[in-house]
């Protein structure tokens, strides 16, 4: 019995120690609760501060940004970018009030090995990504732009963070990943305020070459409203086996929706027009076969 006794004041004596303990400990949280209460505040507040901010840069930087990029998903990823950065940079001012350096290192040093191990992973996809960016920042394509590129030639539909889709002539859709389009040469129509058409004919030895020659320069005039201050260049080339052939060239002030491709389409038809009209024939090689 005296054993049993004992035993049970030790483990009340211990029972007591420990809650001892428990209450020094909860003290001593509490107390530095008490003692950090401001800095917690100040904390929240300035996470608060930095999110709030970064809301409303969102929509400002937003509306600078059209000035100089008008893809719109490349705009709605650098201003959700920059929003990262406000926000990351209230959380480690937050964790630095709070006393928390090693919290804070700690993530850093997590956030690098992250990054690292994101940026290997999607090195293909970042390629694009960060070639879609510099392709709207420079401002060299834009939608409704014809470009030739990577061997496909069309107008340019959208422009995202991956990949440029044109379409082409026949109505297919081409779509090529940024990172090909700035790697590779391409020609964008768009580009200039001016496009140069060249047109090859010729005309039979009959016809009078003054009449042709002003004739083709006023067909230009009047159907190209928009032909710049250039002068139509007329040249007579060669004698050839059934014509006498002439080159034609002539430039026009750019429009978004004209290429190269239609204005000679549209020339072409109204020379033909032209030419029928005033009784000017374009030859073509006639082979004769005699039968014996």
């Amino acid at each position: 019995m005296q054993y049993k006794s004992t035993a049970i004041l030790q483990m009340n004596e211990q029972l007591q120690i420990s809650f001892d303990k428990l209450l020094d400990k909860l003290s001593g949280w509490l107390d530095a609760i008490i003692l950090g209460l401001p800095n917690f505040i100040i904390a929240a507040a300035t996470f608060v501060i930095a999110f709030l901010l970064s809301k409303s840069l969102q929509k400002y930087l937003d509306k600078i940004l059209k000035r100089f990029i008008k893809q719109a998903s490349i705009r709605s990823l650098i201003v959700n970018i920059a929003s990262l950065i406000i926000i990351l940079a209230g959380v480690f001012l937050a964790l630095a009030i709070l006393n928390l350096d090693g919290t804070l290192q700690s993530l850093l040093a997590g956030a690098g090995v992250a990054g690292i191990a994101i940026s290997l992973a999607l090195q293909g996809t970042l390629s694009n990504t960060f070639s879609g960016i510099f392709i709207a920042i420079k401002n060299e394509l834009n939608v409704g732009n014809y470009i030739e590129s990577n061997g496909y030639a069309g107008e340019i539909v959208d422009i995202d963070l991956r990949n440029t889709k044109i379409k082409e002539a026949d109505n297919n859709i081409v779509v090529i990943p940024n990172k090909l389009i700035l790697e590779k040469p391409f020609k964008n129509f768009g580009l200039t305020k001016q496009i140069r058409t060249t047109i090859k004919c010729g005309v039979d030895y009959n016809a009078d070459l003054q009449e042709v020659e002003d004739i083709a320069k006023k067909t230009i005039r009047e159907n190209f409203s928009n032909t710049t201050d250039r002068k139509i260049e007329f040249y007579y080339t060669d004698f050839g086996d059934s014509s006498i052939n002439f080159i034609l060239r002539f430039w026009l002030t750019g429009e978004s929706n004209l290429s190269a491709i239609a204005v000679k389409s549209k020339a072409i038809k109204k020379l033909k027009s032209a030419f029928d009209k005033n009784h000017i024939n374009i030859p073509y090689p006639i082979r004769m076969i005699y039968n014996k």
